[in-house]
């Protein structure tokens, strides 16, 4: 079928509006697709919410676009998001966020080694809790024997828990529960579906975790690999700016600007000092370090009130909140309204 033809189908509704939306990024996993499909199916059926499995095919090599047109032809739940290219896991899942319908939204990888039959549990969890608004999953018997995965997993956890805040015990997995609303409130880019509990937090989520099955790849070939530690250093980085200072750029670079222009000026200071006392300062190495202390305090400083004028732009020009209102649910209305 043509490109153009298959996106189509992405963009055409299903006849009832879901409940769940399910959100499968799908990167050369041709031979699980179909096993996929049927399981979902067989864990979202008996609960008798409508759903929708979104799956977006990230520019894969192989023959995954095909496979999910031809399921989709007999399954008006499936709707297959064909992207042009391989942009990346955030920017696939980003595509299938743009697209959901539901009440809540449910994310897996395709690769089976997350349960779809532990959907049902999550769901049943954010109706039976109004305070929750995230659900994460936490692999608490993980399959996975290749160290190349495990100790990356281990790092970037308390790493990312310790930076971060959010204190959770598995962020890689992919098995994870919202409500719409935290979903309409975040943006991926890059390689930030990592930090997508992080997001939340900073969206006004309440997060939980919960303990959901793992089993080991028996089809196709794992994406990741020790590499992407390093990545996740980088990734985590911005994520702690965007969290602690996004909307106070000036507080991040002018105070690092300060601490560097302070000890420089008290260098100059101590050298004019001299110089006035009759000493020769044109060549001792301080005064170069002085200066360039200096220079480099105040470039940090300028570039905190340039990136407040950003700020402002970001948030006035295109009409950005500053800030997300945690609306009553429905068993808070009634309590509001009992006597």
């Amino acid at each position: 079928m043509p490109q153009s033809v298959a996106s189509e189908i992405a963009l055409t509704p299903t006849t009832d509006e879901p409940d769940v939306s399910i959100v499968v990024p799908i990167y050369n996993e041709v031979d699980n697709l179909p096993d996929l499909v049927d399981r979902i199916d067989h864990a979202m059926r008996p609960t008798g919410r409508a759903f929708e499995l979104i799956a977006v095919d990230d520019g894969s090599r192989d023959d995954s676009a095909a496979v999910l047109t031809r399921l989709a032809a007999d399954r008006p739940w499936l709707r297959p998001v064909l992207l042009a290219r391989n942009y990346g896991q955030s920017s696939a899942l980003q595509a299938g966020f743009d697209r959901v319908r539901g009440r809540y939204v449910v994310t897996l990888d395709a690769d089976l080694q997350n349960d779809p039959l532990d959907i049902p549990a999550m769901l049943e969890r954010l109706d039976r809790d109004d305070d929750v608004d995230m659900i994460s999953g936490w692999r608490q018997q993980r399959q996975d024997k290749a160290l190349s995965r495990r100790l990356p997993s281990v790092i970037a956890n308390r790493l990312i828990s310790r930076s971060t805040g959010v204190h959770l015990h598995d962020y890689g997995c992919a098995l994870k529960a919202y409500r719409r609303e935290i979903i309409d409130r975040i943006r991926l880019y890059g390689e930030l579906h990592r930090f997508i509990p992080s997001l939340a937090r900073d969206a006004g989520a309440h997060i939980a975790e919960m303990p959901v099955r793992h089993h080991a790849r028996t089809r196709g070939v794992s994406k990741y690999g020790i590499d992407r530690t390093f990545r996740v250093i980088l990734d985590l980085v911005l994520i702690v700016f965007f969290m602690r200072y996004r909307q106070r750029p000036l507080h991040a670079f002018g105070a690092v600007g300060l601490w560097l222009a302070a000890p420089g000026a008290l260098i100059l200071a101590w050298l004019f000092v001299l110089k006035l006392g009759g000493e020769d300062i044109g060549g001792r190495p301080l005064l170069l370090a002085g200066v360039m202390l200096v220079l480099m305090g105040v470039q940090l400083v300028v570039a905190g009130l340039v990136g407040e004028l950003l700020t402002r732009i970001y948030h006035e020009g295109r009409g950005t909140p500053q800030y997300f209102v945690r609306e009553p649910r429905a068993r808070e209305r009634s309590a509001q309204r009992a006597p």
